[in-house]
């Protein structure tokens, strides 16, 4: 069992015997959010004609420059060498999370750093379907209500990853912010996860592109009430994909170890935030992660845990609105935190 110092997580004795119940974790390809299909990739270019503020925004970021950068970066040259891997961009290992790929006569390339359809799906079976708002004279302002509906449902049954949908946007980032590969860590000397990522912080700074609300006249900034549920909706995405960590973690090393405090340390920040909230879903996660016992070689138990998680998580997202959640105010990063 990984040894997780009270001390290391600095809170009181009421919430350390909370994380004392804690039982089993693990990551399971089914729920680390969304598959981007090479074979329906379209690549960013089908999406420039319509989004083009979006794309501007995304060609300064990271997520863009990685696919020049990261090949000739000496600290993933040192991690490829560890590993045994030849190539950045020819690795199964590196390329899921830090490139688009699109398959190209029969085989899977790298075509770009992460971009939309790594976060929004590939987009081959639902691009149509998103750009119709109700025949070929209708606008988004003209389109019905009820199309509006009728049309994100079924981008969503193709494929799309909706923005409306907060906590699948949460697990589509720590699918990969949170290390699914103990090896990786172990061996090849990568991190664990992005240290304290944070989804307020992390998708209101430099990768923001929230230009639809505008007409594309402005990056408009998130309302309060929203970022207080990506705040507590990262909290439990974060609680999740911890706990689906450790449950890959296979011996005592730097993955297990790192990776079992993080789960530990998301399930005190939520008892934290749950004592001024009181929320069901908030509940029945804490509930689910008591079940829990971080070991490993634990798997099975694990993932059936971080299930229960994720569908609190999912319901918490669907049936509140951040409008009656000012004390989380206190705990949102303020801009100049924002990366």
């Amino acid at each position: 069992m990984f040894r997780i110092k009270a001390s290391m997580l600095k809170v009181s004795a009421a919430v350390v015997f909370i994380t004392c119940l804690v039982s089993h974790i693990g990551l399971q390809a089914a729920a680390q959010g969304l598959v981007c299909d090479p074979s329906k990739v379209m690549t960013f270019e089908s999406c420039a004609n319509c989004h083009g503020s979006e794309i501007r925004v995304w060609r300064q970021t990271p997520h863009f420059k990685t696919f020049e950068e990261l090949s000739r970066n000496p600290k993933a040259r040192e991690i490829c060498s560890k590993m045994g891997l030849s190539s950045v961009k020819r690795s199964n290992v590196c390329i899921d999370c830090h490139f688009t790929l699109q398959e190209i006569d029969g085989r899977n390339k790298a075509v770009s750093g992460i971009s939309c359809e790594s976060c929004h799906g590939a987009s081959r079976d639902w691009l149509a379907l998103h750009n119709d708002y109700g025949g070929p004279t209708a606008t988004k302002e003209s389109e019905s209500e009820s199309h509006r509906k009728k049309r994100l449902k079924q981008s969503a049954k193709f494929g799309m990853n909706n923005t409306r949908d907060l906590y699948s946007i949460a697990m589509n980032c720590y699918s990969c912010h949170m290390v699914p590969n103990e090896d990786l860590v172990n061996i090849g000397g990568h991190t664990a996860g992005t240290a304290e990522f944070d989804l307020v912080r992390y998708s209101q700074g430099q990768i923001r592109h929230n230009f639809l609300r505008s007409n594309g006249a402005v990056n408009e900034q998130a309302s309060q009430d929203r970022l207080r549920m990506m705040h507590v909706v990262g909290l439990i995405a974060d609680l999740e994909f911890s706990t689906r960590a450790t449950a890959i973690a296979t011996e005592n090393g730097t993955y297990g170890v790192n990776v079992a405090q993080r789960a530990a340390a998301s399930a005190v920040k939520l008892f934290e935030l749950q004592k001024a909230f009181n929320n069901e879903q908030v509940q029945r996660v804490l509930e689910a992660f008591a079940k829990a016992k971080l070991n490993t070689n634990n798997y099975e138990q694990l993932n059936e845990v971080a299930d229960e998680i994720q569908q609190a998580g999912r319901e918490f997202a669907v049936k509140n609105d951040g409008s009656e959640m000012a004390f989380v105010d206190a705990l949102l990063p303020s801009p100049s935190q924002y990366k």
